[in-house]
């Protein structure tokens, strides 16, 4: 406390000795500079009022730039979340207008006739119906046994005569050939409609199909589009065959990549089994400069081989034959002196492995067939698997099912219609693989003969949506569902179906004209049906149709 009292005296009395007017001697001026002293504080004072204003206006405006920074970023996350959601909310609304698009598209394609006043069977099936009449069971029945019954009889003496003499034929071609250098043909085997007794119109014509292998020390080594990655997509159901040595592995010898000493012997190939050299491969029916079978080579091949077969039979018999088809290698006729003849074809084709799939050197052409991407691919073909699963269902079906008679029926009609006007996309093919389908699909009892007309209705339906979406699988490929009996190879099972229908994506006019031949042909059902059928009483129809069956 002292000591603060202390320090306030001496304040007070060094003010009291350096005030002015104690001293007016030394310091005189002072008055006379005071005015200046306060101008110049007074100027001082309005500098500093001056930096605080402008420090002021610089920490506002440090604020508002920092606000400004704040609200600028609360305004981007918000953009960035309202983007977010814009985004989301685009490709929402991207993806149901693609899905909207595609539906339109797929949706005029199957009723592009629909413009305008057409009627409700320009639609799906399910609706077509609607002033369509459908024959009745009785109706049914007496046109299956006036027209389709009769012609049993004449395929089945047909096949015996072309088998006899396509037996003579061929072994008469073997003796024509030089073991050592020709290929070898085995036995012919029959296979389509006329031998799964479905055929109706004539003329019949007997498919045969002829393997024949490469003679000794070659093999055939083929390979599929399931199989390998060299294949494109538009390669589907087409595989390669190449010409190689038996003894040769997958990845070649070491002998033939490797010079060894004249000491050294490689113990698969000695001196004494000597190969062609690999120019003479086309001597192999294979392409120029490559290993690969060519189905022009084989078809000339083939067709200078049955002419020296003929000319060698010829004396035995009293008919003449000759190639009915320039593009096809085995398209016989045989021409007896009273002018009838009888169509057969004889197909070379080459076995896959060891199963009973074939590569077919041609297939029969139609207006829907895609054309081969070179002579070196081979189409295969699944038709003995085919007639053998019909045999082994109709088995397990109902005594006198009604599974062929729907398929008669409808082949039938749609060639009917075809002749009246033209051909479509459509072939027994597509019938028989629709027909194998609802087999699988279908209990047994539903194939009895009293449900002809539901089973009929059935394929014309299934028929009908494989048109409006474009799709018509087949049977065999990518079908897992295959019966074990079978023995079916399984590599054909797991790969992808493969769509007998595709081509109409590409080819819209006849995609156009095979849609209207099919639903003319519906319109016009009745009146082909009741052209073959005898007008006869209900109770009289009935009657008939159980004799029939």
């Amino acid at each position: 406390m002292s000591m603060g009292i202390f320090r306030v005296c001496l304040v007070v009395i060094t003010a009291i000795v350096n005030h002015p007017l104690l001293f007016p001697k030394e310091n005189g001026t002072v008055p006379e500079n005071m005015e200046e002293i306060i101008q110049k504080m007074k100027e001082r004072e309005e500098s500093l009022r001056l930096e605080r204003l402008r420090l002021e206006q610089e920490i506002a405006a440090q604020e508002a730039t920092q606000k400004a920074l704040e609200k600028a970023t609360e305004v981007v996350e918000e953009s960035k979340e309202e983007k977010v959601r814009w985004d989301m909310w685009t490709t929402l609304s991207m993806v149901i207008f693609l899905l909207i698009e595609l539906w339109r598209q797929d949706f005029q394609e199957g009723n592009w006739q629909d413009t305008g006043g057409e009627e409700d069977d320009m639609a799906v099936l399910g609706k077509a119906f609607k002033g369509v009449a459908f024959p009745d069971k009785s109706v049914l029945a007496s046109f299956y046994e006036k027209r389709i019954l009769g012609t049993t009889g004449d395929m089945a003496r047909m096949r015996e005569m072309v088998e006899g003499f396509a037996d003579d034929l061929l072994e008469a071609l073997r003796s024509v050939c030089n073991r050592d250098a020709d290929m070898e043909v085995e036995d012919c085997m029959g296979v389509g409609s006329m031998y799964e007794n479905w055929r109706v119109r004539k003329p019949f014509v007997c498919d045969l199909i002829v393997p024949f292998a490469p003679p000794e020390p070659y093999r055939f080594r083929s390979q599929t589009w399931c199989s390998g990655d060299s294949f494109s997509p538009d390669e589907q159901g087409y595989g390669t065959i190449k010409v190689c040595r038996a003894d040769e592995d997958v990845t070649g010898c070491i002998c033939d990549k490797t010079k060894l000493g004249e000491d050294m012997l490689c113990l698969l190939h000695s001196q004494t089994n000597t190969t062609r050299p690999s120019s003479d491969m086309e001597d192999l029916l294979c392409f120029k400069n490559t290993q690969y079978l060519d189905a022009n080579q084989v078809m000339k091949w083939f067709q200078i081989a049955v002419t020296k077969a003929w000319n060698r039979i010829s004396h035995k018999y009293e008919f003449d034959l000759s190639f009915s088809l320039l593009d096809s290698p085995g398209a016989l006729k045989i021409k007896f002196r009273s002018g009838k003849s009888i169509a057969f074809n004889l197909t070379p084709v080459v076995q896959y492995e060891n199963s009973d799939v074939y590569f077919i050197s041609h297939f029969p052409r139609s207006s829907l067939a895609a054309d081969l991407p070179s002579s070196n691919h081979w189409f295969l073909t699944f038709a003995v698997y085919e007639r053998r699963f019909i045999q082994l269902v109709s088995k397990t079906l109902p005594a006198n099912a009604c599974h062929v008679s729907c398929l008669q029926i409808l082949s039938f009609l749609h060639g009917k219609q075809c002749s009246l006007t033209g051909p479509s996309g459509l072939t027994n093919y597509h019938l028989k693989t629709v027909m194998l389908h609802l087999l699988q699909a279908r209990p047994s009892q539903d194939w009895a003969p009293e449900k002809l007309e539901a089973r009929l209705q059935d394929m014309l339906k299934f028929l009908e949506k494989c048109l409006h979406e474009k799709k018509l699988y087949h049977f065999f490929i990518g079908n897992a569902n295959i019966p074990a009996e079978l023995c079916f190879p399984i590599i054909f099972q797991r790969t992808e179906p493969l769509n007998l229908f595709r081509p109409f994506v590409l080819h819209r006019d006849v995609y156009r004209k095979t849609v209207d031949t099919f639903h003319e042909m519906l319109r016009n059902m009745s009146a082909l049906i009741n052209e073959y059928t005898v007008h006869i009483p209900l109770a009289h129809a009935n009657g008939i149709h159980k004799e029939a069956l």
